[in-house]
């Protein structure tokens, strides 16, 4: 039996290069049959894009220009992106877009298998996972869409790979991080979360807590559900007392007192919350909803995708709390993945969960990798055994 999973094992790479071809060009048929799909944000990006050609690429002068009620300069990579698009495909630069977002979507494939590799995951698992990734629900819709989304999922595995080297050689690639935060940081504001962790990760990392499994997801579980609602309520008072005349603070505000949870989602809105302890209930309730797998218009095959992908996502993280503590490049790789989707999470329940769950996508990936970690777990737990 040890010879044939050893066989497996060597001629197992084969296999993971062949299934990534293989979920790769599923992925992208699917969406090259489709064509590529404009959003009310895609028209806004094109317009932007327009006004920093017509300023020759002249970033200060972009910035002065543009007038949007976030800082624009979070959105300088998929605007500086679409502008080159323009200016090098004209008329043809959504094809080109679709083309650049399939392309990482193929990168984002192999970091994935690569991040995985380099802790000790063996191929025949790896492989297995790509069946998982293949009908993820979010990689069958948004990198169709002209939209940041795929650009900065690319960018978060990225970020996943650079931290996991980096507990794997035991140090900090402080150039590399540096660098990629700072592209992160200019592709969207949902950039701040994905920073938040990173420091975060650095900082818990120290105190040896990932290698107690069950404690480290009951102090997180505390932290996002408990601490944080009523964190975040506390600001929702503060904000509402001495900021209210900044535009996005009252828009926030705004959010809250209509009992909004998913953004025109009525469906899923609570009673407008009249107390401390109501806005901490809302934030309660939009942490939850954040990962919420299905909606009422939601098509059957939508909701049994996303609830399969829920489930395995879930398994994983209770397998590793059962098994996990062992194998110090696991452990610590679990803690980074969810201290990222805590973080997202958080940030996205105190602004705003878009209506298609779209700022979700970014973490799919780094949530599933956690499946293959413990599948290696359960097979290395077998094999003590035999």
């Amino acid at each position: 039996m040890k010879n044939i999973l050893l066989k497996q094992f060597r001629h197992g790479e084969k296999l993971l290069y062949l299934s990534i071809l293989i979920t790769f060009s599923i992925i992208a048929y699917h969406h090259l049959s489709i064509g590529y799909r404009m959003s009310p944000d895609s028209y806004t990006y094109s317009g932007w894009a327009d006004d920093l050609i017509k300023l020759n690429f002249n970033l200060y002068n972009y910035y002065a220009q543009n007038t949007f009620w976030t800082p624009s300069f979070f959105y300088t990579i998929p605007v500086a992106v679409v502008a080159l698009l323009k200016v090098f495909f004209g008329n043809g630069w959504q094809y080109g877009f679709l083309a650049l977002n399939l392309s990482l979507v193929l990168f984002s494939l192999v970091i994935f298998s690569k991040s995985l590799l380099i802790i000790g995951v063996r191929p025949i698992i790896i492989s297995i996972t790509m069946a998982i990734l293949v009908v993820s629900v979010d990689l069958l819709i948004w990198p169709r869409y002209i939209l940041s989304d795929t650009i900065f999922s690319f960018l978060v595995i990225l970020i996943t790979y650079i931290m996991i080297r980096g507990i794997i050689m035991d140090k900090t690639y402080y150039i590399s991080l540096i660098s990629i935060m700072c592209i992160v940081l200019f592709s969207r504001p949902s950039s701040l979360p994905i920073l938040f962790a990173i420091f975060a990760f650095i900082l818990i990392s120290r105190f040896h807590i990932y290698n107690k499994p069950k404690l480290l997801l009951l102090l997180l579980f505390v932290a996002l559900l408990v601490i944080t609602p009523l964190i975040f309520s506390y600001l929702n008072h503060y904000m509402s007392t001495n900021l209210r005349d900044i535009v996005q603070v009252k828009w926030l505000l705004d959010q809250v007192n209509l009992g909004m949870i998913i953004h025109d989602r009525p469906e899923t809105w609570i009673s407008p919350p009249s107390s401390f302890i109501d806005v901490a209930y809302l934030y309660f309730i939009r942490m939850i909803s954040f990962f919420t797998p299905y909606a009422e218009p939601f098509s059957t095959i939508h909701i049994v995708l996303n609830s399969l992908q829920t489930f395995v996502i879930l398994l994983s993280i209770t397998i590793w709390s059962f098994l996990g503590g062992n194998v110090k490049a696991f452990d610590k790789t679990v803690l980074f993945i969810l201290l990222l989707s805590f973080s997202v999470a958080a940030y996205q329940a105190f602004t705003i969960i878009d209506y298609d769950w779209r700022y979700r996508f970014p973490l799919i990936m780094p949530l599933i990798m956690i499946f293959p970690i413990t599948m290696e777990m359960l097979y290395q737990k077998i094999s003590e055994n035999i």
